[in-house]
Parts: C-alpha cells; structure tokens; sequence
C-alpha cells in the first residue's frame, strides 16, 4: 500500500561538455548528487556533501542480436519528478516508511531508458525496455569505480572447492553464506566473486554499501575486482539450458550447460533490478536503511489480514534433542506434540517441521513418513491455536508447487521453509517469483532458506517473511574457528541492509569464547545468554525461530518468558548507536512499549544508553543484563526493574561477547 504521495517537476538543465550532455540529480536534503555523463559511453558518479564517494562509473548494455544500450547513446528525452509520501508497511521493522526522493529518467533512440534516484541515504538506478519483440540480454555493464582503495567488507562466495582459483561458473552455485573478509580494495581475492550487499569504506571514511532491489525475473548480481583496482563489477550467471536433479539428499538442481544470454525477455514493457549506492556519515545510518523495500514493486496481495507473523518452535538446531519424556524423541507425533504443547505454552505461533517429515531422497512432498500422522498433528496443533509449517527442499517443492500448496493447504498447513535453492540466476529468480504468488493463492506463509539475499519480495509478496542469506548460527553446530561475536556485529550494518534474516537465535546454551567448541546434537553459541534475547530486537526477523529444545526454554522461565513476548513486526524504529564489528544498540517500538538491545565485541565495556527518544512521563524498564561472572559462565545474567531516570540515561555493562535487553513501558501502565 502507498499513500501521500506527491509529484512535481523538476527542472534539469544538461551541459554540453567535450562532446558529452552532463545532468546532474540532487537528493532532497541537497546532501547527495549523482552526475550523469552521457556521450561515447552513459556513466555516473556518487557525491555526498561535495565528497566523491563513487567515482566515474560505465553501465551498458550488450544483447545477443549485437546491440547495445549505451553505446553512442542518442538521449531524446528527460522526464524528472520528485515523489514525496509514505509507504503503509505494516509485517516490517516500522509501520511507515518515508519515502522522498528527486528522479530523472533519461530515455534513449532504440526504445529503452535509464531512471536514476537520488534518496538522502542513496541513489539508484535502472534500466527500463519497451520492445515489441523477444530479446536476449547476453551481459550487463554494472560498474562501482571508487576513488580510493577503501577498506571493503567482502562476503566471498563459498564453493566446495578447496582452492580459491574455482570458475565464476563453479561459484554460482552457492548458498549465500559467508562472513566477510576484510582488506583494501585492491586486496581482493581476483578469482572470487562476492554476493550483495558489499560494504566499501570511501571519502572520509564514509561508508557505500552496494546492493540490488525489485529483483524479478533477471539474474542477480554478484561482484567481482578481477583486477585488484579500485573498481568492482557486476557479474552475472547466465540463463541455465540443462540442469540435473542432486545435491543433497536429491533436493538441489546443478546446472549442466547455460545459455549465451543471462535473461530473456518475451517483449513489451521490463524494468531490471534497481542498482543501489546506499551512502552513510556514520556505520548506524545502515541499519536502519529502507532503500531496498522503497524501491521494490508495491505489494501484489490486496488482502494480507490473512499473514500473521510470528516466533516458531523449531527443531532441527536442537537435533530433536528433547529429554525428561516417556517416548524416543525422533521425528514422530509424539516428538512434535511435544514440540506444539511447549509452544502452546509460551504463546508462540508456530512449530516448524523441519527435514525428515516426508521420505528421504524421493523428492516427493507428498510421501510422509510413516511416524508422522500430519492431519493428526494439524488437528492437535490447532487445538492448542498453534500453527504448523514443513520444511520443503527446492527441487520436490518446484516439481509440483501447485498441487503441494493445495494440498497442505486444505489440510492447515500454515507455511512452507523452502531450502536448497542456492542460486540465482534468471529461472531460480523466477521459482522465488511463483512460489510466493501460488503459496499466496492458498494463504501460505514462505520462509526462503539456502536462498540469495532479500531484495524486496517481502514489499511486493508480504507472505514471503523472512530469508536465509546469513552465516547464521546453525553454523555454531560445526564451525569450530569462525569468530561469530564478530560477525554478529557486522550483518546488522551489511546483509540485514538488504531485508530480514532467518538468524535462528535462542540458544540456552552459551559460550565464552574459551569454552566455545562446535558441538552438533547440542550446540551453544558463542557470547552471553544476554546477547541472545538482544539478538531478538537487534535482528529484524518477522518469522523468528526459537532454535533450542523445548526443555532448555521451559527450564529458564524468566529468559524464555522475555523472549517470547518480544515482537516481531514493529511500529517503529531507532539505531541508538553503532560501529562495524565493535557495538550496536537498537530500539524498536511496538504500540505503547519499547525493547531496546545491545550488543558487544569481545572487550567488556560499559555503555550509556540515551533513551530520550521515550519524550514526556515516567518510565520503567525491565532489563537483561550480563551477570558477574558471565565472562567466565557466558549465561550468567541478572535481571533488574528500575525507573527511567530523568535525564534519560543508562548505564549498562557487557561482559566480552555480552549484551543487553530491555523492555520499556510507563510507569502507569505497570501500576
């Protein structure tokens, strides 16, 4: 839904300069300017408050019938407007989004055209095409020309390769999980690709976070530095023509042969995915940036009363770890009775069946295991007002989505976790286009996982809740070295800028980082308990597992009780405070009560939290904090009530690896 919005014309004067038209396109506060070059070639460039962030950058082209967009570009018109008004988002981190921006759209002889944007916060721009025959894109031109070596935040594509020197084509198939090396620019690993966002450090130590939005039917775009310069560009995996059923357990599909194009287009009207230059003074500014859900398609659901969003009870990070019970905990009714009267219990919505539910290896949704009685579960779990969603690997998913969505959907199955994609090219594209439109059609939740990152399908299918896309912490099961402390303070001002993360926090067993050690069956993550409940404010998850054992929350009543109140869509927004890799504090309102969370790096520091954002009356706060002694026993905690003093400061200490967790409401509500 969009509202309020308001057009007007804008004046653009372009100046002749050595042969080229040179236009100019300012934001609404005047602190950002893109200049656009058109002549032999079209390019752009990025300045904020006079500082060039992102220098003199080529975009093209190049299609198989050997024409070329942008190259001797003819421009024959310029149409600009500026918009300004609110986007109604209510399954989002705030129930409003602001959006204001200048457009210029630069139309060109041989039917196509370019739209830049310039925000405040970022730029973007796209190409548009009105052909009236099928065409053929072979290569895309997408450049990001820095004007310094800059320090980069680089999530390489992981392969199953050992070696770096793996092809481009080898690295297209991938789970978009990584965390992120970081190095100048020119210290770019030359043969390894990068997914979005990618993070650069600029003028003044400004920060660029490069990424994409309204991603439909087209190929998304990777980053490469081949050259070990101050320039990167856009990579593109090309349109599959044979493909094979494999992976795992039979789930997953391999491309054998591509085309030689990246998209086709069938004629008429097609708009390609938004290029984003999102530009930041200070590190919190990105994480609380909306350009990608501003520029994705508005929503294509009329009546969304249906979609509730929620915390799951989940079982596949516990490994169906329960004890203290009279049956063999295992993929079986009992086991998931077990798993539904604990969430019946705390008051969440969900339970999620994960892998094992249908037959191993026969990619058919529609064979079920003989210890699973679904209908019974259904029946028993909507007794207890608790909703169930199953698990699907891509390849039995795709192969019959209609009739699986009809049938589960007939029976009161409430969503599907669909996993194992792991590429995006144009036809997997496509699959996550038609996936949330038919889950739509049957009133069916999706939550994507071994999936690229977010590009704002959530916007345009609000039944799409969440994305995997993250190093999340089932990596705690096995990675024994990784610093996930680190990395836990770095997604909120990178990956999470491109939309929510299926993170699957809630572990009740936690770590110091010397008592750290990978363990599968009953893993613990790395920090304090305290950081655990902060994730659930700092992390923007609208499907929010809870990923430990029923027992191990309903023996901590008081973490667990917290925990499960917290919401997962919000009225409002506000970073308080953050640094790259080093601290963050986030605070979310919803309706008349703030939570407020924080997190740390490996140092113990104490932090005052400014919370003058509350404005007038007094105010009490419950807050988790890290115990004593959580430096050497990460879940120690203490928890306090106190008033909100006057001056609207508090001051909270974290241990190493620590955080924090408050709730927030006036004083007469409590009374």
């Amino acid at each position: 839904m969009q509202k309020n919005i308001f057009f007007t014309t804008l004046m653009l004067l372009p100046m002749l300069l050595l042969g080229q038209k040179q236009l100019a396109l300012q934001s609404p506060s005047g602190a950002l300017k893109v200049e656009i070059a058109v002549g032999k070639t079209i390019s752009y460039s990025v300045l904020h408050q006079g500082d060039v962030v992102l220098d003199s950058s080529t975009i093209s082209m190049t299609f198989t019938d050997g024409t070329k967009w942008g190259v001797d570009p003819r421009l024959t018109k310029q149409e600009a407007r500026t918009v300004s008004g609110v986007i109604a988002s209510p399954l989002y981190k705030k129930a409003e989004v602001e959006e204001r921006y200048n457009e210029l759209k630069l139309r060109f002889k041989g039917g196509y055209s370019i739209t830049f944007r310039a925000y405040d916060d970022g730029v973007a721009y796209r190409f548009e095409a009105s052909q009236k025959k099928p065409f053929f894109v072979a290569d895309e031109q997408a450049e990001f020309r820095f004007p310094d070596d800059g320090k980069a935040y680089i999530p390489y594509v992981r392969t199953g390769s050992s070696s770096s020197n793996a092809s481009f084509e080898a690295q297209f198939f991938n789970s978009f999980e990584n965390t992120y090396h970081v190095a100048p620019l020119s210290g770019w690993d030359t043969l390894r690709l990068a997914f979005l966002p990618v993070l650069v450090e600029s003028a003044k130590g400004k920060k660029v976070c490069i990424t994409e939005a309204d991603l439909l039917s087209y190929p998304g775009m990777f980053l490469s530095n081949a050259s070990a310069s101050k320039t990167l560009k856009g990579v593109f995996a090309a349109c599959p023509k044979e493909v094979q059923q494999g992976g795992h357990n039979m789930l997953q599909e391999k491309v054998l042969t591509r085309e030689p194009y990246i998209a086709r287009f069938g004629g008429g009207k097609a708009e390609l995915p938004w290029r984003i230059v999102i530009v930041a003074e200070k590190d919190a500014e990105l994480a609380d940036n909306d350009m990608v859900y501003k520029l994705a398609s508005p929503s294509r659901i009329n009546d969304i009363s249906w979609i509730k969003p929620g915390k799951v009870m989940w079982d596949w990070w516990n490994d169906w770890n329960i004890y203290g019970v009279n049956f063999r905990a295992g993929v079986n009714n009992s086991t998931y009775k077990y798993y539904i009267d604990a969430a019946a219990q705390l008051g969440l919505e969900y339970v999620i069946l994960d892998e094992g539910w249908s037959v191993n290896k026969k990619a058919d949704l529609m064979q079920v295991v003989p210890e699973i009685d679904l209908p019974e579960l259904v029946r028993y779990a909507t007794s207890k007002s608790v909703g169930l969603i199953l698990w699907a690997g891509y390849y039995a998913f795709n192969r019959d989505m209609e009739a699986v969505c009809r049938r589960y959907s007939e029976m009161g199955i409430r969503g599907f976790k669909v996993d194992f994609m792991d590429r995006d090219d144009q036809q997997m594209v496509d699959f996550y286009l038609r996936t949330a439109a038919v889950a739509a059609k049957y009133h069916l939740l999706i939550d994507f996982h071994g999936a690229y990152k977010p590009t704002g399908l959530q916007r345009t299918y609000p039944n799409v809740l969440n994305f995997e896309a993250v190093f999340g912490l089932e990596q705690m099961k096995w990675a024994s070295k990784v610093d996930q402390v680190a990395y836990e303070l770095t997604i909120p001002f990178i990956r999470m800028v491109a939309g929510p993360m299926d993170y699957t926090q809630g572990a009740m067993r936690n770590a110091t980082r010397q008592s750290y050690r990978a363990v599968y069956s009953e893993p613990m993550s790395q920090g304090t308990r305290c950081r655990q409940l902060a994730q659930y404010v700092i992390f923007e998850s609208p499907l929010n597992m809870m990923c430990d054992a029923p027992p191990a929350y309903l023996q901590e009543q008081e973490c667990t009780a917290f925990i499960a109140a917290i919401p997962t869509v919000w009225d409002e927004t506000k970073v308080l405070d953050g640094e790259i890799g080093k601290y963050i504090a986030v605070a979310r309102r919803k309706a008349g009560e703030w939570y407020v969370g924080g997190m740390g790096d490996w140092s113990a520091r104490s932090v005052e939290v400014d919370l003058s954002f509350l404005g007038e009356g007094a105010f009490v706060a419950e807050i988790f904090r890290d115990g004593i002694n959580a430096d050497r026993a990460a879940r120690d905690y203490i928890k306090d009530a106190v008033s909100i003093p006057a001056n609207r400061k508090i001051t909270v200490a974290m241990a190493p690896g620590g955080g924090y967790a408050m709730k927030i409401y006036r004083k007469a509500d409590s009374e």
